[in-house]
């Protein structure tokens, strides 16, 4: 093994509105963190530079420096564009966008493209590639079939042979946020969305159609007529979400739930998506996925070094 292999990496997730990195040996695990509420939306260049050169001090053994989210994106740091899909862990690697943060020199993860076989639609992620690189080099994922990372924009992604091919985007979780932090429905929901009859019930309801707007609507009259608590409120909006999401990947894919389906995400969402895949006949695995983010930072490095 070469020097540049045993030494450390720096990983850097940087999203929107939070700050990570972490200080990673050769071997794959990390050695130190760095957490804070300091996302790209918030900061301008000249904090950008102050936050990874802060980096570069505190680590200065660490011979190489990746970054993957909304840093690279238009309102990063860098535009590292996007790795059109098929996407395997060595085009990734082929494809970072290499910059200078003041003096410290980052390699930004591309983020991937693709436009869908079923419907020719486009879509994209950032960030979540790197997740679901981790996932793959630690074979946790299958190399096909689908995988789900549930959360604020939900990602259905399609793997092939190791590659991926395709994948959806369902903005439920943030659509479940506004309507119920502002607006017509806030006032029908008192409590968290939980497992159980009522959030089955919406998700049939919504799996079935008819239209979402028409369902959403439906369920403050179902609060002011009585037939729903509100305490039950944010149970059957979380229910209605995922069953019309659901249905928009079942049209996709048909054969979307013939067998187990991973899920890598924060456990409460996940627990609600796989008793969502379990009342429509499918089987949801929640996968732990807390060092997903760091070993996808690994993969990349190893492919790099191999190139």
């Amino acid at each position: 093994m070469t020097a540049g292999a045993q030494a450390p990496i720096v990983g850097i997730n940087w999203g929107s509105t939070n700050f990570r990195a972490f200080l990673i040996d050769s071997e794959g695990q990390v050695m130190d963190q760095v957490e804070q509420p300091r996302g790209i939306a918030g900061l301008d260049r000249s904090q950008m530079q102050s936050m990874v050169a802060g980096l570069a001090a505190r680590w200065p053994d660490a011979t190489h420096r990746y970054a993957c989210g909304m840093v690279g994106s238009n309102i990063g740091w860098s535009d590292a564009g996007y790795l059109d899909c098929p996407a395997t862990p060595a085009a990734l690697a082929q494809r970072l966008h290499r910059v200078e943060v003041g003096e410290v020199a980052v390699a930004i993860v591309p983020g991937l493209a693709c436009r869908r076989t079923a419907d020719d639609a486009p879509d994209i992620m950032r960030g979540e590639e790197t997740e679901l690189l981790g996932l793959m080099a630690a074979g946790a994922v299958p190399p096909d079939g689908l995988v789900v990372l549930p959360g604020t924009h939900s990602k259905w992604v399609r793997l092939q042979g190791g590659a991926v091919v395709e994948f959806l985007t369902a903005m439920s979780g943030e659509i479940f946020d506004r309507l119920t932090s502002a607006g017509l429905l806030a006032s029908v929901v008192d409590g968290p969305a939980v497992e159980g009859e009522v959030f089955d019930a919406g998700l049939r309801a919504a799996h079935a159609g008819p239209g979402l707007g028409t369902l959403l609507f439906g369920a403050r009259a179902r609060v002011i007529r009585g037939d729903l608590s509100r305490h039950d409120g944010a149970s059957w909006l979380r229910g209605l979400l995922i069953g019309a999401e659901l249905a928009d990947v079942q049209r996709l894919w048909p054969d979307a739930l013939d067998r187990p389906v991973p899920l890598v995400g924060a456990a409460p969402v996940c627990a609600l998506y796989a008793r969502a895949l379990a009342v429509l006949g499918g089987q949801g695995l929640p996968l732990a996925s807390h060092d997903a983010v760091t070993r996808g930072f690994m993969a990349l490095h190893r492919a790099v070094l191999a190139s």
